[in-house]
């Protein structure tokens, strides 16, 4: 459906890969880092008119200060991390105009006479923070030769989590009875609703945040910002590690700066060349094959609140959450919308580890209670305990605005609606398709992306891994791009989203042999769960 959000593709880093072996390599000291200044920069070719930004100065200190949630409050603490902020221009054809800050975090690697360079990682989204994925992944890291010999860096995009200023589009209050609305009426006057609530979300976003932020708050802009830091932090060539999303961002770098690369891990890749639309219904079909096998992995548990029978599965699953559009679920001193019971659906099909949780809301769900289901929903959106919210969903929908084709033909938007329904029936509400046109319709700036293969240059072999039963990006997708690119394609089979360094160790250790030594696996390489 063109105006339900495409499901945000979430890593989980939730498991360590194998030690190192031997007992001769460097260890990490405990001891806390000191603020201290580095001018490494600038490495590299540095475009005309950005000197000053490719060669800037940086000034690395504890990372307490740059948290944004509960979780980077706790990991930002550990002592062996750094941070600081990158200083770009808001708009690249106007580099003497505003300039914004990027925050920037940094694990360094333990043998620095040994180092290859910075490892800079983004998770996805659009709208995750980087800065967030890196200290999450230090320890995992730390256990391979990553850890000794790459400074382990993550960034907050433009408009994300600590960078300056960071989009917000609703308060919390405001986006609980966003949720709360599932807008699942398609009469004329359902339609005229709904799309008078997406113009009034669009014309506060850009009150809010001004209409300069948000025309430069895309994947082509945080390419470049990418480039800066590159060269900043003393690298000549990028190695990078994009998940998902952040797999957009490695294909369109390789494509504007092919120099500059010495290698890419790009795992779940979205396939840049198709439609807004092709894109939404390929994702749809990914989580009914996920969801399909969540309903056959249920029904061998004995206790499955689908029953046991898996090809009933969809038809009890809809007679759950159907009724929520009328009557949402009472959650505690809250409520459990028909929005939110599919979008805790989703959040918890994005990897095997999560479907006892959906298993166990969906019984609580059957004794008319919402609570689990609405705190994965909770966890999707990036809601706080004391009701606020990470700014990811709101830098979500800028980027997804500026960056992808909009639909505003109500027909083409009906039409797309119908097709999602019949590739994901565990989703279909019931109602007729729905032709009520989303935000990105409304939006006050023009589109700066494009939908299209990427053209690179002489590049290196870049590593596309692909999982084959990924919901959130499907294995077809990753084949495209790795085709694109000139790259190498290495196939994971499985049923998560994402899987380089959550310990599947031939994928982990293919992917880690690539990075430090610049051979890329074998054609045909395939991975097992």
């Amino acid at each position: 459906m063109i105006r339900s959000r495409p499901a945000l593709p979430l890593l989980v880093i939730s498991v360590a890969v194998a030690l190192i072996a031997g007992g001769c390599s460097p260890q990490r000291s405990s001891e806390p880092l000191q603020p201290h200044t580095e001018r490494d920069g600038p490495a590299g070719p540095v475009p005309q008119g950005l000197e000053r930004f490719y060669g800037q100065q940086l000034r690395w200190g504890p990372c307490a200060g740059f948290a944004t949630t509960d979780s980077d409050r706790a990991a930002y603490r550990a002592p062996t991390l750094e941070c600081t902020r990158l200083q770009v221009p808001l708009d690249y054809s106007n580099p003497d105009g505003r300039t914004i800050n990027i925050g920037v975090l940094r694990s360094r690697a333990i043998d620095q006479e040994r180092k290859i360079g910075s490892l800079t990682v983004n998770p996805g989204g659009p709208g995750a923070s980087g800065m967030s994925a890196a200290a999450s992944l230090t320890q995992t890291v730390d256990q391979t030769r990553l850890g000794q010999r790459f400074d382990l860096v993550g960034f907050d995009p433009r408009g994300v989590g600590a960078s300056e200023p960071a989009v917000r589009c609703l308060t919390g209050p405001e986006r609980d009875d966003y949720r709360l609305d599932s807008d699942a009426d398609s009469s004329p006057s359902g339609v005229a609703e709904t799309e008078q609530e997406e113009r009034d979300y669009a014309r506060q976003c850009a009150q809010r945040n001004g209409p300069e932020v948000l025309a430069n708050i895309g994947t082509r802009d945080l390419v470049r910002d990418l480039d800066v830091l590159r060269s900043a932090l003393g690298d000549r060539k990028l190695n990078y590690l994009g998940y998902s999303y952040g797999t957009r961002i490695g294909s369109e770098y390789a494509e504007e700066f092919p120099g500059n690369v010495r290698a890419m891990v790009l795992d779940g890749a979205i396939d840049p060349g198709q439609s807004t639309v092709e894109s939404l219904v390929a994702q749809g079909a990914g989580f009914q094959r996920a969801f399909d096998d969540f309903a056959a992995w249920c029904a061998d548990q004995g206790q499955c609140a689908l029953g046991g029978d898996p090809s009933d599965a969809v038809r009890r699953f809809q007679q759950l959450t159907r009724p929520l559009v009328e009557n949402p679920a009472p959650a505690g001193e809250r409520e459990l919308s028909y929005s939110d019971a599919t979008t805790a659906a989703i959040q918890a099909l994005y990897a095997p580890s999560m479907w006892s949780h959906l298993n166990t809301g969906l019984g609580e769900l059957q004794r008319g209670s919402g609570r689990i289901l609405l705190s994965l929903a909770d966890s999707y959106f990036g809601r706080e305990p004391d009701g606020e919210y990470s700014n990811t969903i709101d830098a979500f929908d800028a980027v997804h605005c500026v960056d992808d084709e909009r639909v505003r033909d109500p027909e083409k938007v009906k039409a797309a609606d119908r097709r999602y329904r019949e590739v994901a029936p565990f989703l279909d509400d019931g109602r007729p398709p729905n032709p009520a046109r989303d935000m990105c319709a409304f939006w006050p700036v023009p589109v700066t992306g494009e939908s299209e293969q990427p053209e690179v240059g002489d590049v290196p072999p870049i590593l596309v891994i692909s999982t084959t039963a990924d919901p959130a990006t499907p294995y077809q997708a990753g084949v495209q791009l790795a085709r694109a690119l000139g790259g190498r394609l290495l196939t994971y089979e499985g049923t998560q989203h994402t899987v380089f360094l959550q310990g599947a160790k031939c994928v982990d250790d293919a992917g880690i042999d690539y990075l430090v030594e610049g051979e890329p696996p074998a054609k045909g390489a395939r991975c097992t769960g």
